[in-house]
């Protein structure tokens, strides 16, 4: 149950994001459903590997670079998709960071909620 009611509060964020920040944009709430759901999983598969392969540069700049990273998958998710739009790195930045704040959020309301998850 809470992965159903993550997944629709981080879809639900990102038509918030689109709200917030006009660059961004996404076309229904069906396609805000997918582009979670895409965005999820390239967060749970890739970004492991592009944190690991861009180390060096993740130390040197003190973390920073992980907002990088954060930027290319949804820029990427944006490209893939075809209900989602971001037209530039910039904007993706931005939107990125909305979303992760967005999901920081959603994700303390749901353990306050539901109780931590393991």
């Amino acid at each position: 149950m809470k992965i159903l009611a993550r997944w629709f509060l981080l879809a639900a964020a990102l038509l918030l994001v689109t709200q917030v920040y006009p660059p961004v944009q996404i076309h229904g709430f069906g396609a805000a459903l997918v582009a979670a759901l895409v965005l999820g999983l390239l967060n749970a598969v890739v970004r492991p590997v592009l944190v690991v392969l861009t180390l060096p540069v993740t130390l040197v700049t003190l973390g920073l670079f992980l907002f990088v990273i954060n930027a290319l998958l949804f820029y990427f998710a944006a490209n893939i998709l075809e209900g989602m739009s971001v037209p530039g790195f910039t904007a993706a930045l931005i939107g990125s960071v909305l979303y992760s704040l967005c999901g920081v959020v959603i994700e303390a309301a749901l353990d306050r909620l539901f109780g931590p998850s393991l």
